[in-house]
């Protein structure tokens, strides 16, 4: 049951991340179309510039992110021996190098990982999850931020917010450009096959960001069910990533936390409400008593 997971939610990504890149591909078709009359070129064009937006986006540094987060970084196991041992030692079982460890001075339990690759990776608790978890919860909740580590989710969702950035971009420039006088000739607007052609990529524009939300919600929702299921993998002990979800139920949101960081979070920091069943289709976590609910299935 527990490989099978996996194996499920490796597949789910792959498809998530190919509705990625089929979607900005057709936005940079649906603008070259539009204003150069060369869908291959918009084509051309989007994946230019969703490689350069991921080139920059992925050369930020993890000190900005911790930065962002108010995170300061332990710097010997002296300062913080519990964390500091457990992380080491979900390191290892992981197989991948020591990350950088850091706290966030924040009642509330929670932690994230972020880095561009595991060599380069860093992981993050709050003073309220060291407080709040036993040993057995806590090595579930780093356990599963190893997990995130090595299957890279840190880059992946790294990639999916360029991605998500370059469709945006490219939809405010097609708006910007329509307005401005980048209209159709009135030749391929008394051609009935242009018209439809026309609106169909005026509606397919209008509607991208939003399609690419729900892609990098889903994305982050799928990666979270991978990362439990890594995390019981690693520690072989289902019982405590179960009882550190539970308490993270009861978890009051955190007062400081960066907005864009939110996805990174084991735990949505911002709100745990309950969700109904179309609650969470924005969500970036899935609801934590199915989370647990997938784990006692196992």
């Amino acid at each position: 049951m527990l490989y099978q997971q996996i194996a499920r939610n490796k597949r789910k990504t792959i498809l998530v991340m190919f509705g990625f890149f089929v979607l900005l591909a057709l936005i940079g078709a649906a603008i070259g179309y539009l204003f150069a009359r060369t869908a291959i070129g918009g084509m051309i064009i989007a994946a230019i510039i969703a490689v350069i937006y991921m080139s920059v986006i992925i050369g930020q540094s993890t000190d900005v992110v911790m930065r962002m987060n108010n995170a300061t970084e332990v710097r010997s196991a002296s300062d913080a021996p519990e964390l500091w041992h457990i992380v080491e030692d979900m390191a290892l079982v992981a197989r991948v190098p020591m990350p950088k460890v850091y706290i966030i001075n924040d009642p509330s339990p929670n932690a994230f990982a972020t880095g561009n690759d595991p060599e380069h990776a860093a992981v993050a608790a709050t003073t309220g999850l060291m407080e709040k978890m036993n040993r057995e919860e806590l090595e579930g909740v780093m356990a599963h931020e190893m997990t995130h580590v090595r299957n890279y989710d840190i880059r992946l969702q790294t990639i999916a917010l360029a991605l998500a950035s370059a469709i945006a971009m490219l939809v405010n420039f097609a708006g910007n450009f329509w307005w401005i006088g980048g209209r159709s000739s009135s030749d391929d607007r008394d051609n009935p096959s242009s018209v439809f052609a026309i609106l169909g990529s005026i509606l397919l524009i209008i509607l991208a960001p939003l399609a690419a939300t729900i892609a990098q919600m889903a994305l982050s929702r799928n990666r979270e069910y991978l990362a439990d299921a890594g995390a019981v993998e690693l520690t072989r002990n289902p019982q405590g990533m179960i009882s550190a979800l539970e308490k993270l139920k009861t978890a009051v949101p955190m007062k400081h936390v960066d907005p864009s960081s939110s996805a990174l979070y084991i735990s949505d920091p911002e709100k745990n409400a309950k969700h109904h069943p179309f609650s969470n289709l924005f969500d970036t976590h899935p609801p934590l008593d199915k989370r647990i609910e997938r784990l006692r299935q196992m």
